[in-house]
């Protein structure tokens, strides 16, 4: 089996006291839960993050490990030593510890599994792990200008027994409609922990943009002058008022893109504008004789293309 240096998965200095090594994972956490996360291997890389924590925010298990020595590098050949798990931490030599977790063949060579105690010891094999609390699900609507730059709201939960509970969630920026986020250890609670709370997340209409995954559609209306000889406009988008241009001989349905201009993301969303021609109306004798010259002068037949 392969040896997995726990340090180097969080990025720690083996020396790191357990703020730094909490700090670290929490950050690692964050940029790669799947319920956020774009990375390909982000289910991976939090699974590989977890065991990492599991070992070294645990003393016991963080000084059995350290006594591997620091001379083994990251995937090398590992075989655990003779009498490792009479000499580890709780372990016992006739059976080592059984666990639930998805943990890797390294860790279960040292350990046997995770401890459904947390860090308070490891149980024998044979004895069944206390029951985690149940997942529960709440629903959020957020705006989309929310939606683009993040947004804290307080929830009211329920506990299922008449009483209630404030939590104060983070919603990260670039969160799509219908997405589910899950907080870690906020669901029932039972002897066995916590279970989770998933929050699923609805995004409102909003009046000017509509929301497409992360891309964001606008229609804008323009002149006739406007797309005949071409303009540059002032177009609203998420982060504000960008300038684009429009090109000469712009057509009513032609589509524009703002790369970049959507949800955040990796990669992130564009803005996508259809132009939309609006032609002022003929309420004067003025208006009407110049309308008349142009059609004198710019003659056209928009529909000749059509059959049946």
């Amino acid at each position: 089996m392969e040896y997995k240096d726990y340090y180097k998965t969080l990025g720690v200095a083996r020396d790191a006291d357990k703020d730094a090594i909490k700090r670290a994972y929490r950050r690692l956490a964050r940029k790669y839960h799947p319920d956020v996360s774009k990375e390909a291997d982000a289910e991976a890389r939090f699974k590989e993050l977890g065991e990492a924590y599991e070992v070294l925010s645990d003393p016991e298990k963080r000084a059995a490990y350290d006594q591997l020595g620091a001379n083994w590098r990251q995937g090398q050949d590992f075989r655990p030593p003779p009498g490792w798990q009479r000499h580890s931490a709780g372990g016992n030599a006739a059976g080592g510890f059984d666990g639930g977790a998805d943990f890797s063949d390294f860790f279960e060579s040292l350990f046997g599994g995770a401890s459904p105690f947390g860090h308070a010891g490891f149980r024998s094999r044979g004895q069944r792990a206390p029951a985690r609390g149940n997942d529960h699900r709440a629903k959020i609507s957020i705006s989309l200008p929310e939606a683009f730059a993040g947004v804290s709201r307080t929830l009211n939960l329920s506990d299922g027994q008449g009483g209630s509970r404030k939590l104060r969630v983070k919603i990260p920026a670039g969160v799509t409609d219908g997405q589910t986020i899950r907080l870690t250890g906020q669901g029932g609670r039972g002897p066995g922990g916590a279970g989770d709370l998933l929050l699923d997340v609805s995004i409102a209409p909003h009046p000017t943009l509509r929301l497409d995954g992360r891309d964001v559609h606008l229609e804008l209306p323009i002149t006739p002058w406007e797309a005949a000889l071409g303009a540059q406009l002032k177009v609203p988008t998420l982060g504000g008022w960008v300038d684009m241009q429009i090109p000469v001989g712009a057509q009513s349905g032609q589509r524009l893109r703002l790369k970049g201009r959507g949800l955040p993301g990796n990669p992130p969303g564009s803005q996508l504008v259809t132009l939309k021609l609006v032609t002022p109306a003929a309420k004067t004798d003025k208006a009407k004789k110049l309308y008349e010259k142009m059609r004198q002068e710019l003659p056209m037949n928009p529909r000749e293309t059509l059959s049946v």
